[in-house]
């Protein structure tokens, strides 16, 4: 709970700082935009290797996770389809509800609701104590699948906002080959894997991502492409061996090899998770769409009578809030063969933790220029869910644990009294024979 909250507050405190930002003057605003999106490009790609080294395939029994690829993808799309009718018909007026430009972007925006926190909700169900529960076998695969669902739909997504370019189709054939290669050499490449390597494995990713915008923008201005870390880091995770996929376990063992629960590995994840929080929250334009807004979202605020209060924002927030969270309930109507209601309900909530990957999916949609009041709520909103994670978790617990039993004082046993309609039973201890006849 501890490490949510400071998460939390972290997020919020960088979305505070953006807004003096502006104020340093454009000499040093815009480059040091460039700097923070570099670095949090860095840390969403340390995060994705982390989260790829959590997935786990059983390939010899491939049909068990069919179903729960279905489930983990309408628990994913839920959210997102809810959050984006909220942005285009609550949050814009009704002359701009036709215009492509506006969908489009509500579309990217709203994907931000779609992912569970895999990391988040992890170590907060283990430190509950559930982790041997079937509530958590199966929200261990659900969520590493909607963390990968949302990666893959970043694709179409890309092509719905920047249109289908030539660039896109060398992108398309590298996106194949890593997930080719994610499925080939899952958990077999012996390469290292301790968080100095992981970090240096991250500063590659992003600067490889930088050269890819800046070359193929140089090739053609209007048609630069961002091919973002989200899925190549995550990859990369997967292929990954370490000693809890069983690759190094001997030498793990015998203490020639780190694992990756040790307390340093957990400390500098955490540092860097939280300076990824600082970085999402810098990375927000100033409220208010001055310089950074959109023409979109300027005449849609010029439309509404300007930019919202802060009070009518937290309305908002609490609205995308609750329907991001209702979207994810789908899988409680699942697995009725399975389990309990009670614990399809737990499942559910259990679900509810949004963290690293959503913020990734607000860097991307900021890379592209998106902004306005719908950046805005969804940032609140994701800041507001990670504050109510521990309530999430703490209402797995109750839901699993069931309902009390009521008690009865049970009264002190007495000698048995001899019944008045039969003899009273012999003293003595009678042997039994083990024939018994």
């Amino acid at each position: 709970m501890r490490k949510v909250l400071i998460y939390s507050v972290l997020l919020l405190g960088g979305l505070l700082a953006s807004q003096a930002l502006p104020a340093l003057g454009a000499g040093v605003y815009e480059p040091l935009t460039h700097v923070i999106r570099l670095l949090t490009m860095v840390g969403l790609a340390f995060i994705m290797i982390h989260v790829g080294q959590e997935f786990d395939l059983d390939k010899s029994n491939l049909r068990q996770y069919g179903w729960d690829y279905v489930v983990a993808a309408t628990a994913a799309t839920f959210p997102w389809i809810f959050v984006t009718l909220y942005f285009v018909f609550v949050l814009a007026p009704p002359e701009f509800w036709g215009q492509f430009d506006l969908w489009k972007e509500a579309l990217l925006q709203g994907r931000f609701a779609a992912p569970t926190s895999a990391g988040v909700l992890f170590s907060m169900l283990a430190a509950a104590g559930l982790g041997a529960t079937w509530m958590f076998r199966k929200a261990r695969v659900l969520a590493i699948f909607d963390d990968l669902d949302t990666i893959l739909l970043m694709v179409p997504l890309t092509v719905l906002l920047v249109g289908f370019r030539w660039q896109l189709a060398g992108v398309i054939v590298l996106i194949a080959l890593l997930l080719w290669a994610g499925w080939k050499y899952l958990h077999r490449w012996h390469i290292p894997y301790t968080w100095p390597w992981v970090l240096g494995y991250s500063v590659l990713l992003a600067l490889v991502s930088e050269l890819i915008y800046l070359g193929t923008g140089y090739l053609d201005p209007d048609a630069a492409v961002h091919f973002e870390v989200l899925l190549p880091a995550f990859i990369l995770g997967c292929v990954i061996a370490n000693p809890e996929h069983g690759l190094h376990e001997q030498d793990a063992l015998e203490g020639e090899l780190p694992g990756l629960d040790t307390p340093n590995e957990q400390r500098v994840t955490t540092i860097i998770s939280g300076c990824f929080m600082v970085l999402v929250g810098l990375s927000m334009p100033a409220l208010g769409g001055v310089e950074a807004a959109q023409e979109t979202e300027q005449r849609v605020s010029a439309a509404a009578g300007g930019s919202p209060g802060w009070g009518l924002i937290a309305l908002h927030v609490l609205a995308v809030t609750l329907l991001s969270n209702l979207g994810k309930m789908f899988p409680a109507l699942c697995y009725r063969r399975e389990a309990s209601l009670r614990e399809r309900l737990a499942l559910a909530v259990g679900l509810f933790p949004r963290g690293e990957v959503g913020a990734g999916v607000l860097v991307v949609a900021l890379g592209y220029g998106i902004s306005g009041t719908a950046a805005t709520v969804a940032l609140l909103s994701l800041t507001l869910n990670l504050f109510l994670t521990g309530l999430f978790i703490l209402g797995v617990k109750r839901l699993l644990a069931g309902p009390r039993p009521r008690t009865t004082a049970v009264p002190a046993q007495e000698p048995p009294r001899p019944s008045r309609d039969k003899a009273p039973r012999p003293h003595g201890n009678i042997p039994i024979q083990e024939g018994g006849h």
